[in-house]
């Protein structure tokens, strides 16, 4: 999004017929406390009846424990939508107040909300603004108040194509302490990783921890005068993961009001805040959430009961909608979106129906396509990145290595081929063309001994797979806590064409589910699929689990998992 500061008499003669036209209102001199407030009021985007706008409000006069902000329109826009704020509109008045959770504006604070709204003729910008019946003065352009509100770090405006591209990562110091005390954790421990909101309360910080703003406050710590990438992973669908429970979350399937208002306006009420400006936050948006509604519903063999009823209410399309809309609007918010991985959706019959889906979800409860800058693929998973010592072309004695039982059919054999063609699917179905993917490499190394050094013997196609393929998991559905698994590629920036990143978006040395049943308070539930001894089901081709032994609960610290990881590391650790 471009934006233009401007003062007074050139917003009167703007026409505000392109997207990212501003107006921000504040002081007429660089001495910020000689008025009481500013305004940013930005259109983000606009069609033909319609547009987006992000407002952002600066309080320098006296803290308040509740706001009210006013404008009125010269034209005929109306406000259709709104976030961040309860927003009402008489005629052409429009009152804009804070919800429960935003009330509070200190001395020198910023709050941001935003809207949609419809028009036509001429969506002209709104020249007065009021905090709390107080005037908001004009901005000469003189540098004083006001602000842009937004960019993408050193003074820029608009979002980069690759966030990643020229920027550090954040390291997240209570991930970084726990891999540190590990014997042998220092080689990782200042590796970035994501950081996770599987619930409402880790917005604020659960157990004593860091909340949403310590990381991004940290972040801006870390990042002196470079540019500096966030990763946060957006997860709590209602009837979150419902192929899964392990990983299972604390909100029931109808619950997507509270969804919206309790945990996704939150964060982006936080990420939007102004002090935060400079960052580019990276979002992972509902891992495992949208894949579900194509392999396990209707008549499918791997279908459950709680998939076919999101698949029903909607909920997951609704929510993921939402949250790219909400966040989408944030300028320096880079929303990606989870698309499983090769071992689940790399069959024909799931290749294109996926990619319909995200579009289906990317064009609901107001979002665009506009509002994804990419994709995520093998987030927490365990897909080798590349296999070298077999191709899906390759057969054995006039058998294809489709029929081997490893790949059964499936159009890929790694992640890295099934990541820069389904880029290419998702632009042919009208996602934007410089869409970029992300691949999280956090377990994916498979080094150590067991690692092949070549081929498989040719005495049988699946001999040949099995004796060749780095991944040695039992069976390319099993998902949790693997034993074998190794640290993959380290993070690392445009490795390879249609790639932003390989990044490490689960946390190594966080557990994928307990392997026993455990009493929480964290809506997780217990999957067989982490326990040991399992024998499989319609999803793992009914072979045993292959997880490790004496798991803690889903993103609790596993020592052994980390160990393992650290010793299979591929490429391996110094």
């Amino acid at each position: 999004m471009s934006r233009t500061r401007t003062p007074l008499l050139a917003a009167l003669a703007l026409v505000a017929g392109a997207s990212g036209t501003a107006l921000s209102t504040g002081p007429a001199s660089a001495a910020a406390d000689a008025v009481p407030c500013t305004v940013d009021y930005a259109v983000q985007n606009q069609w033909d009846t319609g547009f987006t706008a992000a407002v952002t409000v600066t309080n320098n006069a006296a803290a308040k424990s509740s706001w009210s902000v006013k404008w009125s329109y010269a034209g005929n826009q109306k406000v259709t939508s709104g976030w961040n704020a309860q927003i009402g509109q008489s005629g052409s008045d429009v009152t804009a107040a804070n919800e429960g959770y935003n009330g509070t504006l200190a001395t020198g604070s910023s709050v941001g909300f935003g809207f949609n709204g419809t028009y036509s003729g001429t969506n002209a910008l709104p020249t007065t603004f009021t905090l709390d019946g107080v005037t908001c003065n004009v901005d000469d352009g003189t540098g004083g108040g006001g602000g842009s509100g937004g960019g993408t770090g050193g003074g820029t405006s608009g979002r980069v194509d690759n966030p990643y591209a020229g920027a550090k990562v954040y390291v997240n110091p209570e991930w970084s302490a726990k891999a540190a005390a590990e014997p042998g954790g220092t080689r990782v421990s200042n590796e970035p990783t994501g950081v996770w909101l599987d619930r409402i309360a880790a917005i604020n910080g659960v157990s004593g921890g860091m909340g949403l703003r310590d990381h991004l406050d940290a972040a801006l710590a870390q990042q002196g005068s470079d540019q500096e990438v966030v990763q946060l992973v957006v997860y709590d669908l209602p009837g979150r993961d419902c192929a899964a429970l392990a990983s299972n979350g604390e909100l029931g399937p109808t619950e997507i009001d509270r969804y919206e208002s309790q945990f996704i306006d939150p964060i982006a009420a936080i990420l939007s805040d102004p002090k935060y400006a400079s960052l580019r936050i990276v979002t992972t948006i509902e891992i495992d959430s949208l894949p579900n509604l194509v392999t396990n519903t209707g008549s499918r063999a791997t279908a459950t009961p709680q998939c076919d009823t999101m698949l029903a209410n909607g909920n997951y399309v609704k929510g993921v909608g939402y949250a790219l809309a909400k966040l989408g609007a944030i300028p320096n918010v880079y929303n990606y979106l989870d698309a499983g991985h090769h071992g689940w959706l790399g069959w024909d019959d799931n290749f294109a129906a996926a990619a319909n889906v995200f579009k289906q979800a990317a064009t609901s409860s107001g979002a665009t396509v506009g509002d994804v800058q990419g994709f995520i693929t093998n987030t927490a998973n365990y897909s080798a990145l590349k296999e070298d010592n077999f191709t899906i072309d390759d057969s054995v004695n006039g058998t294809s290595v489709r029929q081997s039982k490893w790949v059964d059919w499936n159009r890929y054999a790694d992640e890295l081929s099934f990541a820069q063609a389904f880029r290419t699917e998702l632009v042919s179905v009208g996602f934007d063309s410089d869409i970029g993917m992300l691949i999280d490499t956090s377990r994916n190394g498979w080094g150590g001994t067991a690692r092949p050094a070549g081929p498989g013997p040719k005495t049988s196609v699946d001999a040949y797979v099995d004796g060749g393929r780095y991944d040695r998991r039992i069976h390319v559905g099993n998902w949790c806590n693997q034993s074998g698994a190794g640290l993959g590629e380290r993070p690392q920036a445009g490795p390879a064409a249609g790639i932003d990143a390989y990044v490490w978006m689960k946390p190594p040395g966080e557990s994928d589910g307990s392997s026993t049943a455990i009493a929480n308070d964290e809506g997780k539930g217990f999957d067989r699929m982490c326990d040991p001894t399992y024998t499989g089901n319609a999803r793992n081709g009914n072979n045993m689990s292959g997880a490790l032994l004496d798991a803690p609960l889903s993103g609790h610290w596993f020592s052994a998992q980390f160990q393992q990881l650290m010793q299979n590391a591929y490429p391996p650790l110094p």
